[in-house]
């Protein structure tokens, strides 16, 4: 074990994918990246991004640690896992090596004391796995919403901790940071985990929770049309009644989301949200009825509420649905009860 590196010490590397987490942690909400991982007592061994190591250095890092004579207490991968052709995974070597990465990978896994998925990718396999998935793409722990994946469902990590599936396309910068600083003050344990192993701190969350557009969605004003200002649920494929994560409260950049920016959540948290069945932005109906409901909220319960709620749709919000801008101003009334 290298005992010149006491603090939290952090491996990073990319398999299948594109590489945007890497370029959204890097949108982290800090003026000095390595200044908040160092304060948080992070040592950030490699990134393929950040770090000058390369060529037979990074093969050096990567044997020790594989060896278990570099400590590694988190393991993170951003990607999916290759195991193509065949259950080789020839179809991703490591350069240099001649190795294939989910052997580098379940190596590694094996001596780390924590294995963290970062993205949709590494979770679940995203959208590498799509379609007929010839390169037989899958995540650390998970097919899609099925439980095994490159390392199996029974894996668990030094810690005994299953992988921590910080999921999303990309996930969220601070999703990232939270997590790795949780780890590294030991303040993260099975029960921060909600059932899909992701950190409970973003994924007891709604995207819904915290939308611009609430107001249209209570009253079921909805867009028509990609620009509209309505609620995007009804006919654009909005699924932020469903879906896991705090976007609309804990914002991208400081100031944004995908419902901010006008285009409607598609679920990039959740297991399979890359081949969802139907077009990204229409949403699918049975009678004209969503088949996509709000959590926890009975069909029943919807249809009702929708019925007597359009009912209701001041003219404001109905004439402010459909328009890209605002059209109606909300009336001046007095606010004091005298």
């Amino acid at each position: 074990m290298d005992i010149t590196m006491p603090n939290f010490n952090v491996l990073w590397l990319q398999s299948g994918g594109c590489g945007g987490c890497s370029m959204s942690l890097l949108c982290a909400d800090t003026a000095d990246f390595h200044g908040q991982l160092r304060d948080a007592g992070i040592n950030l061994l490699w990134h393929p991004s950040l770090s000058l190591e390369s060529g037979s250095e990074l093969i050096d890092l990567l044997e020790r640690a594989a060896d278990g004579r570099l400590r590694v207490d988190a393991l993170c991968i951003e990607g999916s896992l290759l195991r193509g052709p065949n259950n080789t995974g020839r179809f991703h070597v490591l350069a240099g090596t001649g190795i294939p990465m989910i052997d580098w990978v379940r190596r590694l896994a094996a001596t780390a004391r924590q294995v963290v998925a970062i993205g949709s990718c590494a979770a679940w396999g995203g959208i590498t796995a799509g379609g007929s998935n010839p390169t037989d793409a899958c995540g650390l722990q998970y097919d899609d919403d099925r439980p095994g994946g490159l390392l199996g469902a029974s894996f668990r990590s030094g810690s005994g901790l299953p992988v921590i599936n910080v999921a999303g396309c990309p996930t969220h910068p601070g999703w990232v940071i939270d997590s790795l600083m949780a780890l590294a003050a030991g303040q993260f344990s099975a029960a921060d985990l909600d059932p899909l192993n992701r950190p409970r701190f973003y994924a007891d969350q709604l995207v819904h929770h915290g939308c611009t557009r609430n107001e249209y969605y209570e009253f079921k004003a909805s867009a028509e049309k990609p620009s509209d200002l309505g609620c995007m649920m009804e006919h654009m494929g909005c699924k932020g009644t469903q879906v896991h994560a705090d976007c609309n409260t804990r914002l991208w950049n400081g100031e944004g989301s995908c419902t901010r920016g006008g285009y409607a959540c598609i679920a990039c948290t959740e297991p399979g949200f890359q081949e969802p069945g139907h077009p990204f932005h229409e949403t699918p109906k049975i009678a004209g009825i969503p088949i996509g409901l709000p959590t926890d909220m009975p069909k029943a319960w919807f249809v009702a509420l929708a019925s007597l709620s359009k009912s209701a749709t001041p003219k404001r919000v109905k004439a402010n649905a459909t328009a890209d801008h605002l059209q109606v101003a909300p009336a001046v009334r007095k606010t004091r009860l005298r």
